[in-house]
C-alpha cells in the first residue's frame, strides 16, 4: 500500500527544539520544571505542544537551556500559523474521524459542535500527536508502525484511537525521562538484575529499583494505565536514536503477567531494534512475537533448566525451589506450567500475587 504520508505533515511543536536544547545542554527534566512557575506539569505541557511558551516561560528556557525570549516566542508563533493551517486544511469527512475515533487528552468535547469548538478539538488533536493530517497520524501511529494488522483508511478498529492516546502520552514522558544512552549490551547485562526485582512483592518498592535499571540502559520505562476501549498489557519503541522506551499497563494486575510482559518488550528491544510493537489482546501470529515470547520464556525458565522444568512436580516446594534458582518469583514460573499445558488455570494460582489499583496507582504517582 502506499504510504501517502509527507514531511509536510509532520509538525515540530516548540516542545521538539525544547528537549533537543535540554539534551544539548544535559538539563534534566527536573532542572527546568522546577523553574517554571507550573512545574512538571508545565513542561509536560509545553512538550507535548498543548501549551504554549509564553514571555514568562520563554525567559526560563533562555536560563536554563539557552536561546532569546524573542528565539522562543517566534518559534511559539512560527508553529501555531503552521498549525491553524493545518487545521484550515482538514476536509469534513477526515475532521469527523478525528474528533469521532481519535481521542485528545483532558475532558472530552460534550454535545453539538459549532464550527469554533470543531476547529479548537482539531487543533488539539494535531498539537498533541504532532501531526498535519490523519495521513500522518496513521504513519506515526498507525499498524504499519506497530506491526498491527489496523487497515490504512478512514475506518478504524475501536481500540486504535485509545491506543494511539495511550502511547502518544507515554511518548512524552518518555521524552524527558533522564535516560542514559540506549545500549543494548548494558540492557542485556541487568537482565539478572531486573528478573530478581520480580521477588518483591510490591509494585511501589519494585518499580523504581526497574526504573533506574532499565534508564541505565537508556530505556524510559513508562507506566501508564490504558484508556477506555485500549486493551494492550505493554509496548517498546524507540523514541529517539538514543533512547528506548517500554510501556507497561498492569493490564491483569498479577505478578506473572507483569514480569512476562515486561521480557516480551525487552526481548522485543534486543531482537527487533528500532521497530515499534503494541502488545494487545488476541495478537495475530507473527514472527515477531514468537521471538519477543520466547525470550521472555527463556529468562522465568533458562535453557539450561529446560529438562529440571519438564520433569518439576506440580507442587509448592518444588516450584519455589525451581523459581529461586532461576532468579524469578514463583509465579512466573507457575505462569509457566500452565502456559505449557503442565497444570490447569486454577491450580496453585496463591503462588500468584495479585495486585490491587489503589496499590498500582501508589507506585505510578510516586514514580
Amino acid at each position: 500500500m502506499e504510504n501517502t504520508t509527507s514531511h509536510a505533515d509532520w509538525f515540530s511543536c516548540p516542545g521538539d527544539s525544547l528537549v533537543a536544547a535540554m539534551q544539548r545542554r544535559g538539563v534534566a527534566a527536573s532542572d527546568l520544571a522546577g523553574r517554571l512557575s507550573g512545574g512538571m506539569a508545565q513542561l509536560r505541557g509545553l512538550v507535548s505542544g498543548l501549551e504554549p511558551i509564553d514571555p514568562e516561560s520563554a525567559a526560563v528556557i533562555g536560563l536554563t537551556v539557552g536561546g532569546s525570549i524573542e528565539f522562543w516566542l517566534k518559534r511559539q508563533e512560527n508553529y501555531e500559523l503552521a498549525l491553524e493551517r493545518a487545521v484550515a486544511s482538514v476536509p469534513p469527512e477526515e475532521a469527523t474521524v478525528w474528533l469521532s475515533a481519535i481521542p485528545a487528552p483532558g475532558p472530552a468535547a460534550r454535545g453539538k459542535l459549532n464550527d469554533d469548538r470543531r476547529n479548537e478539538e482539531l487543533r488539539r488533536r494535531l498539537a498533541f500527536f504532532a501531526v498535519g493530517t490523519l495521513g500522518a497520524w496513521q504513519g506515526r501511529y498507525g499498524a504499519e508502525n506497530r506491526q498491527a494488522r489496523f487497515r490504512t483508511s478512514l475506518t478504524f478498529s475501536s481500540h486504535e484511537g485509545p491506543t494511539s492516546l495511550w502511547l502518544r502520552e507515554a511518548e512524552l514522558e518518555a521524552t524527558i525521562a533522564d535516560t542514559a544512552v540506549w545500549n543494548p549490551e548494558a540492557l542485556e547485562a541487568r537482565l539478572r538484575e531486573i528478573k530478581k526485582l520480580s521477588f518483591i512483592r510490591r509494585p511501589g518498592r519494585f518499580l523504581p529499583l526497574l526504573k533506574k535499571l532499565l534508564a541505565e540502559a537508556g530505556v524510559a520505562l513508562v507506566i501508564k494505565r490504558t484508556p477506555q476501549g485500549c486493551r494492550a498489557s505493554g509496548a517498546s519503541r524507540m523514541i529517539t536514536p538514543e533512547r528506548a522506551m517500554i510501556l507497561l499497563s498492569f493490564r491483569y494486575r498479577s505478578d506473572e503477567q507483569f514480569w512476562f510482559t515486561l521480557f516480551h518488550e525487552i526481548g522485543h528491544l534486543l531482537l527487533h531494534g528500532a521497530r515499534a510493537f503494541v502488545d494487545e489482546d488476541e495478537m495475530p501470529d507473527d514472527a515477531c512475537e514468537d521471538e519477543a515470547n520466547a525470550f521472555a520464556a527463556s529468562l522465568v525458565v533458562p535453557p539450561h533448566m529446560e529438562r529440571d522444568f519438564e520433569s518439576l512436580p506440580a507442587r509448592h516446594k518444588d516450584i519455589t525451589r525451581f523459581a529461586i534458582l532461576a532468579d524469578v518469583a514463583p509465579g512466573l514460573v507457575r505462569g509457566q506450567m500452565e502456559h505449557r499445558g503442565r497444570i490447569p488455570p486454577f491450580r496453585l494460582t496463591f503462588l500468584r500475587r495479585n495486585w490491587t489499583w489503589a496499590e498500582i496507582d501508589e507506585a505510578i504517582a510516586s514514580l
